[in-house]
């Protein structure tokens, strides 16, 4: 399967520049992180700033819901383009009516497990879901630096994955750079912000990001 590499603009001095900037490179989604203040510390724009995404990119959305109740957000984002909503296990709607509720719009579901937290949580929903994202950093800021565990994860969450004959995705969001990714070719989504987004050409970088990923 071809390696998929989706854009991260939290950390977009101009959002609206580097998504248009994104729009006309061969970007497989935008990384939309939504966080409400309380999941995490930071906030980001409300959904009224945040639909107005569709006025710079054509690109499927791969939206990260840092929200403790993401069952509203769930329901605003079915007007935008999105292609998979994650969200985490720790969170005060049940998961399993967040499940559903994104089958019932046609959304993909993913689930997101942050870097404390075991791989084998997200065994009992691997056949639910469409993919898991596995961050590599601490949930809620751009620019960290990437956790090497997160290497071991993916490749165990992979052999779980082929033992049980499914189709689930792995993503990882967090620190990636043209070092790290090499040992991810277990991972079928790369999410990258910084290093495209800090880049003199965006088109260039993402290519070399696949061409690294794919080896």
């Amino acid at each position: 399967m071809k390696k998929k590499i989706a854009a991260s603009f939290l950390g977009a001095k101009n959002a609206g520049r580097a998504l248009k900037t994104l729009n006309v490179t061969d970007i497989d989604y935008i990384h939309v992180d939504v966080m409400d203040g309380k999941y995490v510390k930071h906030k980001t724009m409300p959904f009224s700033e945040l639909s107005t995404i569709t006025y710079y990119t054509e690109k499927r959305l791969d939206v990260h819901l840092m929200v403790i109740k993401p069952l509203k957000w769930i329901d605003k984002l079915a007007s935008l383009n999105v292609d998979c909503i994650s969200v985490h296990l720790d969170i005060k709607d049940d998961i399993e009516k967040v499940i559903e509720r994104c089958k019932l719009y046609g959304i993909k579901i993913g689930i997101a497990l942050n870097p404390e937290q075991d791989i084998s949580l997200v065994y009992p929903y691997l056949d639910k879901i469409h993919k898991v994202l596995i961050m590599s950093v601490n949930p809620g800021k751009s620019g960290q630096d990437f956790i090497l565990e997160s290497i071991n994860k993916v490749n165990t969450l992979r052999k779980e994955i082929e033992k049980r004959k499914l189709k689930t995705l792995i993503e990882i969001d967090g620190g990636v750079n043209f070092l790290n990714i090499k040992d991810l070719t277990n991972a079928d989504i790369i999410v990258s912000g910084s290093t495209i987004l800090k880049s003199d050409n965006f088109q260039d970088t993402i290519a070399k990001l696949r061409k690294c990923v794919s080896k």
